[in-house]
């Protein structure tokens, strides 16, 4: 039968799933840091240095201040943050990224004893960029659906992924009867466990020298263990007080 109309439509979905520091170019720099008062101990200098170092182009200021590149795609510049968490005894810092939702993609807490609060802060901000990673920008991934419909035939879709891997690795979803969560292989040692909407991951798994065993980044940027146990996925959740729960996600 003769197909009496067809409409194509195309749809670009960008997926973060696994956002890292280093897929970003970008860094911006706010004008005063959270937690400090009348000084920041030229902590904005140590940051905007090591980040140059490490290939970051670091904006300040208003949006009509940073490049022109930068300032048309802001999804593509992440906030960085130094928050001051000083105790009694020390000084404590901070060091946070988030990207343009507000997700928070490193958070790496760092202290010191020194007492002097210049020495001290810059002391403990050195040893927190430690863990951040040379820049190394990659594209938001993306994925085309083409939906094919047409009088004579049922509503076909079509997929063509473009992300760099395939849906073969997309293994499935797994709930603990809270929250669903799309388990999404990165390489054959990692991968995430991801919520619909959000573009941080729950989880991020990276493979031990145990079978079935990984270390796991969680969210808060705590991190912890998990593991497979008759199919299903398991984390051992920080309580506090180095205590913890069995939390079971089981393929749907």
């Amino acid at each position: 039968m003769k197909k009496l109309s067809i409409m194509i439509a195309a749809v670009c979905f960008t997926f973060s799933y696994g956002q890292k520091v280093s897929d970003y170019k970008y860094v911006a720099l706010p004008e005063k840091f959270t937690g400090f008062k009348n000084d920041q101990y030229k902590l904005d200098v140590l940051l905007t240095n090591t980040l140059k170092q490490k290939k970051y182009t670091v904006v300040v200021g208003s949006r009509n201040q940073w490049t022109t590149e930068a300032n048309s795609n802001p999804c593509s510049v992440l906030n960085a943050d130094v928050v001051n968490d000083s105790g009694f005894l020390r000084n404590k810092i901070i060091l946070e990224f988030k990207d343009c939702n507000g997700k928070v993609v490193l958070s790496q807490k760092a202290s010191t004893p020194i007492k002097e609060f210049v020495e001290g802060f810059q002391d403990a901000l050195k040893q927190a960029l430690v863990t951040v990673p040379v820049s190394s920008p990659k594209e938001l991934q993306t994925e085309t659906i083409v939906e094919e419909m047409s009088t004579s035939e049922p509503a076909k879709e079509v997929s063509n992924h473009t992300v760099e891997n395939n849906s073969s690795n997309h293994t499935g979803k797994y709930t603990n009867g809270k929250i669903s969560l799309q388990k999404v292989q990165i390489d054959d040692s990692q991968f995430i466990l991801v919520e619909n909407n959000s573009s941080v991951p729950f989880a991020t798994f990276k493979a031990t020298t145990k079978k079935d065993t990984f270390k796991v980044k969680l969210k808060s940027g705590e991190s912890t263990f998990g593991y497979y146990e008759n199919g299903n996925i398991v984390i051992e959740m920080p309580k506090g007080n180095e205590d913890y729960t069995k939390e079971v996600f089981i393929l749907k």
